[in-house]
């Protein structure tokens, strides 16, 4: 029994725990401004059921890192009568500026506070490794289309968390050691990395740069080469061979449905190297689609767990 002083001798007593404070207090959660342009994925390639659902899991990524986003997926490649199960870029942009505005007003009449309707109503992030002109001046062209008020980001690469996903890929399919800092080899391990890439020379330099990076995780050499130039796998390929490399991997710096099926396969095939998956929904794919939307908009999400400073 508890006396006015205390709790009786033995028996714990339940304290309110402090509030905390300074550099470890919990971070309020970052959400998304209400009525703020919706992120809008621009998906290339022959959509599908495997593409859509690597989209998906892509925005679901996003918005578990920022509650409250608005997000949409386009296909650039839907014909029409497939623009029923999976809408054209340029459709959902017009369909989501009129939307915008609805849920602006809805907004504003309940008392709460809201984005500017002029502003854009989407911020498009281009589902894509690394540049690719021609697939950029399409979807330009989609967004232009719509006539729907919205901003284009860049790529998603280059960037360290690529490194970190194509370093992963290839442990996956047994090619390289998982961690750097444990010490044992891997018996099928590549002693060369071919990064395959599409979108020509400036993708080919983009890639180099995540290839520096993944050099340095690997310690084995890393070149780029374009997958859509005919011959340029096998051309690195014979190139690292006579470096010394003897067993040589391919690492797509792909998402993968920017690539025709299998263009990889044969492309290392021709190559005689060993393939790990695409990228795919690599949970850092969402993170960077995010930070693109995040950039565009002037925000900073919070990372999910993570203290305040």
């Amino acid at each position: 029994m508890s006396t006015p002083t205390g709790p009786a001798s033995g028996l714990p007593v339940r304290m309110p725990r402090p509030r905390q404070s300074g550099r470890h207090r919990r971070p309020e959660p970052v959400v998304a401004p209400e009525g703020a342009p919706a992120l809008v994925l621009a998906v290339p390639g022959a959509p599908g059921p495997a593409v859509r659902s690597l989209a998906e899991e892509v925005i679901s990524i996003a918005r578990s890192e920022l509650p409250g986003l608005h997000a949409r997926i386009g296909y650039l490649d839907s014909t029409e009568a497939e623009a029923a199960e999976y809408p054209t870029l340029e459709a959902v942009l017009a369909h989501t500026a009129a939307e915008r505005v609805a849920r602006v007003e809805q907004a504003r009449a309940a008392g709460r506070e809201a984005a500017d309707p002029q502003g854009p109503a989407a911020v498009v992030v281009p589902l894509l490794a690394g540049p690719d002109s021609a697939l950029i001046r399409r979807i330009r062209q989609a967004v232009m289309d719509s006539r729907a008020a919205a901003e284009l980001t860049d790529v998603l690469g280059p960037h360290p968390l690529l490194a970190e996903g194509l370093h992963v890929r290839l442990s996956e399919a047994g090619l390289a050691r998982a961690d750097r800092a444990r010490l044992f080899t891997v018996a099928t391990a590549a002693d060369g990395i071919i990064l395959a890439t599409v979108g020509g020379e400036e993708a080919v330099q983009a890639a180099g740069i995540t290839g520096m990076l993944l050099a340095a995780r690997l310690a084995v050499p890393v070149m780029a080469a374009a997958l859509d130039q005919e011959g340029a796998i096998a051309a690195m390929a014979a190139q690292l061979r006579g470096s010394g490399s003897a067993q040589l991997a391919v690492a797509p710096y792909l998402i993968g449905p920017e690539v025709t099926d299998g263009l990889l396969d044969a492309a290392a095939k021709e190559a005689e190297c060993s393939v790990a998956e695409a990228l795919g929904a690599y949970p850092a794919i969402g993170k960077l689609v995010l930070s693109k939307y995040a950039a565009a908009l002037g925000i900073t999400p919070q990372p999910q767990g993570s203290p305040a400073h």
